[in-house]
């Protein structure tokens, strides 16, 4: 199986932004609400507007940051009407444990970019992967679920689960692929 690996610089810094978009082996941007809040940015829309009009030649990922799913659906649709290359990144759970996959699977038939991040287990991708496969981005969000980031979790860093739940991740976009 050969995997394609890009890099998406991650931050809410504009100039380190604007920066890392003259570099050849950036492929894209995310960033969240905490990167923000630690950058000093009040207006996330406004932020979110302002790069759009910098970055537009790749794809930027910004997240919603409501607990609830209405909200998250409507923050989703507002994103997403920033261009044509923002991506939303949407927790595969809220902070409460209530998954996403509804959401995740309604926001991808109405044709937004959804970057399903916070993903930690097998069972987690393997219940995504459909939702993203009924919609109208369903290549591209599929593709792009497999760079969200896994969290560390051993004092040696990413758990060897890491590579397997890559593996099912490709698998499962290998197989919708196939006629």
């Amino acid at each position: 199986m050969d995997l394609k690996v890009k890099l998406f610089a991650d931050g809410a810094d504009k100039d380190g932004i604007l920066e890392m978009n003259n570099n050849p082996i950036i492929s894209g941007f995310t960033t969240n609400p905490t990167l923000m809040k630690v950058a000093g940015i009040s207006n996330y829309r406004k932020f979110a507007k302002d790069i759009v009009k910098y970055i537009t030649d790749k794809p930027i990922s910004f997240e919603v940051f409501s607990d609830d799913l209405e909200d998250m659906y409507r923050q989703a649709i507002i994103l997403r009407d920033l261009g044509e290359n923002v991506w939303v990144k949407i927790p595969v759970s809220n902070t409460k444990g209530i998954m996403t996959y509804d959401l995740i699977k309604k926001l991808s038939s109405e044709g937004v970019k959804v970057n399903v991040t916070a993903m930690m287990t097998i069972d987690q991708v393997k219940e995504v992967i459909p939702g993203l496969a009924e919609g109208a981005a369903r290549h591209t969000a599929a593709v792009l679920a497999t760079a969200t980031v896994l969290a560390p979790n051993t004092a040696e860093g990413l758990a060897p689960i890491t590579a397997t739940v890559l593996a099912h991740i490709a698998a499962a976009v290998s197989a919708q692929h196939t006629p």
